[in-house]
């Protein structure tokens, strides 16, 4: 296999020769044909060929990389390197002890990954060996789809999917074009338009392709699919003509031809080098809260490790200070270890006693949780809850490493087009020159039958304002990207689009396109198809009007608009314009400016999304000038993209304004109550959108996110120019501090009534002001810090006018702000990608703007909605699962490991082991381990609906509460006294003679075996009692562990193994059971070792109880039934004593509502009587105190309550 030099050339090109503006680029040879002599260098360069290899492996680096990143975890090099230890040096216990439970672990990763890696090499292997129609020698010939090189001329036929990157040459439509599907790339199921090159899109035959002459120069891969820069130079009398290649030009790998019989195209993309496959490449590794928590106790589990060591060897050499200990007549050493040096013996000694103690480090906690969050992550793929019928989706796992992040979200940041609202947009109306056009409403000036009840601001214009109307509709007719879907087969009938207007389908990757194209056909004009070069419409007379399309000025996000040039009938030029407003008014010389402002502010108060229309006529010259100014940025092989972008800005000027129209995005169902949820559960809610501030304002507060309460602070553009921003920042900054007093929001519950509720708007132009603070300011400050403590201390932030990048800059700087909150963004396109991918969690919207936001995202749901229950109830159980999961097995292994140090100081630290070796190695495999997982994988601490319905019990494990300092600190100190409860009670025991009923005294592995049944017995319970949700699987697995324990244990003590080299453990357990005390010991020692943590739950529920803990007494009255007859507001906490007015102010809330809030009674359905009852319910019993109330004190629930 010859070596690719390329990127040799590339470092030797930019930093030896010197060339700043070297052009990383490439040249293809269409068909592999030399160019002319005398024309350029021929220069054949080494491509890779068309093999996709998505697997990681290969048959003979499997064993040797897999294991190079299985070190490289903590953990599994740490296990390695004891199990070294005990190969070289004299250790207390057999190598096998921490061989086997790492070649578990590593075992079972390794098959998992490998069948992964089976499965891709699979589904390569079909796609490398598809045949694909090439053309050769006039001829067309078939190929594997691996043999496949960059300059192959491919025949591709409808419905197949493109074998490589292609570059269009011709169609077999008359006018170049093919139509594309990029569901598989980006989940666009429209079809897109793209472009055979203008000198080659006649040659309609195999031989007629194969005699084009032509190179193509274009740049290097890059993963960008929106994105391609080239030229192609096509040979005609050996002179080169040139033309430029862009995007339009470019098919796909993954895409499929539709509407099209069939297209030649040339390779010049293959294999690994393709679109497609260079965004297979991995995101950046996100890591989880609870994941750093566990590395953080692996730390100190690890110095108390060392400790122990350190500690033992000490006490060994202080207890051999004595001759006649060092060297007992039972226990002579040799005369090579009397010679060795005592560097050399207490350094050995350390690393037996680091041996003898390293199980309190549980290597299989790491692959107990790799299971728990893979197997947990089917609970949401599973979830019918989260099936959306509409779309026929179900919620989607890309990673399952952040599964208990869910469930500590503090900040939501999401986009507001197609995520809270639908992006299914619907033309409400228009305005020209101030005239108001409503379809079927208000047409041409005349009122339409059922328009009685609307608010209507329209005159009849007269007649010199009829051309405007129609040059305005025209204009929206042809200033657009839509296809129309030229037949349609019904019942198995075609209908073309000349048997009835109403045939017509419109399809574009923009919804707000269609709606527009839409609406002016409801308004009488119908735009009908682009074909040839000309655009067609219908005019109200049942005119077709043709329109011979010059250019495309395509929309981008920078400059939020789009143009076309057009040239009518009559032989004139328009350039047509359409944007968002703040992007046209600047750039409109003459018009009614101030009446469509006027109309288009209204509008956006209402939120509507809004446009606004603008044209110019062009001279010949002035087209003239265009067409050269367009020629020259789209022929530029480097800066394309910036030059272009140049090149419309002189171009898109003195325009002339016609019109604005207005177009209804809906709310999603349950967008409001899921906004309301995720403020409640303690979360605080941004809306990051590029839309205008009015447009935007609307939908918060018909989403909840601000109420008619809320005290609104403007962070804008128009408020900086009136005043500096060091100045509004400060105004705003002493606003809400004075309020608070110097204290944040988070102090408080959320919901108190004693503080104003506060929203922040901001823009994108004062957000980059206030990232990038004026150095001219002296007494400008951090900027950032001002900002971060306004936002701290209000409940909802919207940011508008937001260029993607600010939407990730925007979550990084809360993400990275000195409290470290957890943040989640969650979006529906493109344009949120970069936000999802910078939070600590990114969920992606099944919506109509592609499938980017998908792709790039952690999780993937098909609404807003779901996203409720994402939180509350599957992040809320995952936290809770994995966070006992890793509190118990340090727990367990404290309670495994302290009785052999303990053991230590009764064998002259002889480093002499308390449990056999398969004990040793089996207690984290087998005897603890599935319970524990099952648990992990099936625990639920609450009902699921009562989670649904009181989103503040997500409060109680905020901010990693579960696994703070304190807890872990009382799960080590309680395995440290089940550990000292188990050893000296075990000891006090086997101290007295009458141990056995025939006196016979136990020896020490009776001693060991006695300790390892009270641990086993003990941390079962212990997690048997920890369980609120009992299934028989639970059942069969906890009590099946122990008997599996017993059963092994008979087993393994009493048969005499052939394989083993000693019988120490022959009869051992069989005559540990044959004693009547050593049964009562067990029973009493179990107890004990269980008694404290009981008798502390006890009390602490009593005294102390969390709103958690409240609600599961409640269901244990209502036997389940709780979220069925109790409201659930009556079980919170009492209100502490320094908001003893929050329950007034509930009361007052209760009388006088906030207008977001339901007026509704709580209505209960009782079953009680035969038949159904409705009625009003007041609580029975009010937990926080144990006293009975009456009805009316029911009235203090106030709208937390949700029933």
């Amino acid at each position: 296999m010859g070596m690719d030099f390329s990127a040799l050339r590339t470092l030797i090109s930019r930093y030896c020769i010197g060339e700043e503006n070297w052009v990383d680029s490439r040249t293809v040879y269409i068909g592999h044909k030399e160019p002319p002599p005398g024309t350029e260098a021929f220069i054949q360069q080494r491509f890779p060929d068309n093999r996709i290899v998505s697997s990681k492996y290969t048959f003979w680096n499997f064993i040797p990389k897999n294991m190079f990143e299985q070190f490289r975890r903590v953990a599994n090099f740490y296990f390695l390197i004891i199990f070294l230890v005990q190969l070289i040096i004299d250790t207390p216990t057999s190598p096998v002890t921490s061989g086997l439970p790492l070649f578990f672990v590593i075992t079972v990763t390794a098959i998992k990954q490998g069948y992964e890696d089976w499965l891709r090499h699979k589904a390569d292997n079909a796609v490398n060996q598809c045949p694909v129609h090439v053309v050769q020698h006039g001829k067309e010939v078939y190929k594997q789809s691996r043999k496949l090189r960059v300059g192959d001329v491919v025949l591709v036929k409808e419905d197949e999917t493109f074998p490589c990157d292609l570059i269009l040459l011709s169609s077999s439509r008359d006018d170049g074009m093919c139509y594309v599907t990029t569901a598989s790339l980006d989940g666009e199921s429209s079809h897109k338009t793209y472009y055979a090159v203008q000198d080659t899109k006649a040659y309609n035959t195999e031989k007629e392709v194969d005699s084009i002459h032509a190179t193509i120069e274009c740049e290097q891969p890059q993963p960008d699919l929106y994105k391609f820069v080239g030229r192609i130079n096509i040979y005609m009398n050996n002179e080169p003509v040139s033309r430029p290649l862009g995007a339009e030009n470019l098919l796909l790998r993954g895409a499929t031809l539709k509407n099209t019989e069939r297209i030649f195209a040339v390779a010049i993309y293959t294999g690994m080098e393709t679109k497609m496959a260079l965004n297979y490449q991995s995101k950046s590794q996100k890591r989880s809260a609870v994941e750093k928590s566990m590395n953080a106790y692996l730390v100190v589990y690890l110095c108390i490790l060392i400790s122990k060591a350190f500690i033992s060897t000490l006490l060994k050499y202080v207890w051999q200070s004595e001759p006649n200990r060092y060297e007992p007549f039972y226990n002579q050493r040799t005369e090579t270890e009397r010679q060795r040096h005592i560097l050399i013996r207490v350094f050995t000694d350390f690393l037996a006693f680091m041996v003898l103690f390293n199980y309190i480090i549980p290597v299989s906690m790491y692959v107990t949780v790799e299971m728990q969050k893979f197997l947990g992550s089917y609970f949401i793929m599973w979830d019918d809850e989260m099936f959306d019928e509409e779309l026929e989706e179900r919620a989607v796992v890309n990673t399952s490493d952040l599964n208990e992040e869910l469930g500590q979200v503090e900040y939501v940041f999401t986009d507001k087009t197609g995520t809270l609202t639908e992006n299914n947009m619907e033309f409400i109306e228009c305005c020209v020159d101030g005239h108001v056009y409503i379809p079927h409403v208000i047409c041409n000036g005349q009122v339409m039958p059922g328009a009685d009840s609307m608010d209507m601001i329209d005159s009849s214009p007269g007649p010199e304002a009829r051309e405007r109307e129609e040059l305005f509709f025209r204009a929206v007719c042809l200033c657009h990207t839509v296809q129309v879907k030229e037949e349609e087969t019904v019942d198995g009938i075609k209908h073309g689009l000349h048997q009835g207007k109403s045939s017509c389908l419109y399809i574009s990757s923009s919804p707000d396109e269609v709606a527009l194209v839409d609406g002016m056909k409801r308004l009488g004009f119908t735009y009908l198809r682009h074909k040839d070069g000309q655009m067609e419409i219908l005019n109200r007379e049942d005119e077709v009007e043709r329109f011979e399309l010059l250019e495309v000025l395509t929309f981008d996000s920078v400059r939020r608009r789009m143009s076309v040039i057009v040239r009518a009938n009559t032989g004139e030029v328009y350039l047509f314009c359409k944007g968002a407003d703040s992007s046209i008014f600047p750039r409109v010389i003459s018009g009614k400016v101030e009446q469509v402002r006027a109309r288009v502010e209204h509008n956006a108060v209402e939120g509507l999304r809004t446009l606004c229309v603008a044209y110019r006529r062009l001279s010949p010259e002035q087209y003239q000038e265009v067409c050269q100014l367009l020629n020259r940025a789209k022929l530029a092989l480097q800066d394309r993209d910036k030059q272009l972008a140049e090149a419309y800005d002189l171009i898109e000027k003195d325009l002339i304004l016609l019109g604005a129209t207005a177009v209804e995005d809906r709310l999603q169902e349950k967008a409001a109550d899921t906004i309301e949820s995720l403020h409640k559960a303690g979360m605080k809610v941004w809306v990051l959108t590029g839309d205008k501030m009015e447009t935007a304002a609307a939908t918060c507060y018909a989403s909840k996110l601000f109420h008619r309460n809320t005290q609104i602070l403007e962070l804008t553009t128009k408020r900086t120019e009136e005043q500096s921003l060091h100045d509004v920042l400060f105004d705003l900054s002493r606003t809400v501090l004075r309020q608070h007093g110097g204290m944040t929001r988070d102090t408080f519950s959320g919901l108190s009534g004693d503080y104003n509720d506060y929203g922040l708007i901001i823009d994108g132009a004062t957000l980059s002001a206030v990232m990038r603070p004026g150095q001219e300011d002296s007494n400008s400050g951090n900027y950032k810090e001002i900002f971060l403590e306004i936002c701290r201390n209000c409940s909802a932030v919207l940011c508008c006018r937001m260029a993607p990048l600010q939407k990730a800059q925007i979550v990084k700087l809360i993400k990275t702000s000195k409290e470290h909150p957890i943040t989640l963004a969650i979006g529906d396109g493109a344009n949120d990608v970069s936000m999802i991918l910078e939070a600590h969690v990114g969920i992606g919207i099944m919506g109509k703007e592609g499938r980017q936001a998908v792709r790039n995202s952690d999780y993937a749901i098909p609404k807003f909605k779901h996203l409720k229950k994402m939180l509350l109830v599957h992040g809320h159980y995952y936290y809770i699962r994995i966070s006992e999961l890793v509190q118990y097995f340090f727990f367990k292994n404290v309670c495994f490991i302290f009785p052999q140090f303990l053991y230590q100081f009764f064998c002259g630290f002889s480093q002499q082991p308390l449990y056999d070796t398969a004990y040793l190695t089996l207690y984290n495999i087998s005897f603890t381990s599935l319970p524990i997982l099952l648990y992990s994988l099936m625990e639920q601490h609450i009902n699921m609906d009562i989670l649904k319905k009181d989103p503040s019990l997500y409060r109680d494990i905020a901010k990693n509460s579960l696994l703070r300092w304190p807890t872990f600190i009382y799960w080590t100190l309680l395995g440290v006294y089940d550990a000292i409860v188990m050893f000296f009670g075990a000891y006090f025991l086997f101290d007295n003679t009458t141990f056995t009923s025939n006196g016979q005294m136990f020896g020490n592995w009776t001693f060991g075996t006695l300790v390892f049944t009270v641990l086993v017995f003990t941390v079962t319970f212990k997690l048997a009692l920890d369980t609120h949700y009992w299934t028989w699987i639970n059942h069969f697995v906890i009590w099946g562990s122990l008997i599996f324990f017993v059963v092994f244990s008979l087993l393994w003590g009493g048969i005499i193994w052939p394989f083993l080299n000693y019988q120490r453990m022959y009869y051992v357990f069989m005559q540990m059971l044959s004693s009547g005390p050593a049964w009562l010991s067990i029973i009493l020692l179990i107890t004990a070792s269980l008694v404290p943590d009981v008798v502390k739950k006890v009390i602490w529920r009593s005294l102390w109880p969390t709103t958690t803990e409240r609600i599961q007494n409640a269901d244990k009255l209502y036997k389940g039934q709780l979220s069925e007859f109790t409201p659930l507001a009556s079980l919170h906490a009492p209100p502490k004593s320094g908001n003893h007015r929050r329950g007034l102010e509930n009361q007052r809330n209760a009388h006088n509502p906030r207008r977001s809030e339901t007026l509704t009674k709580k209505i209960m359905f009782t079953r009680w009587q035969r038949t159904p009852d409705y009625c009003t319910f007041a609580p029975l019993l009010q937990f926080a105190d144990g006293s009975l109330h009456s009805r009316q004190g029911y009235s203090g629930a106030g709208p937390e309550t949700s029933v």
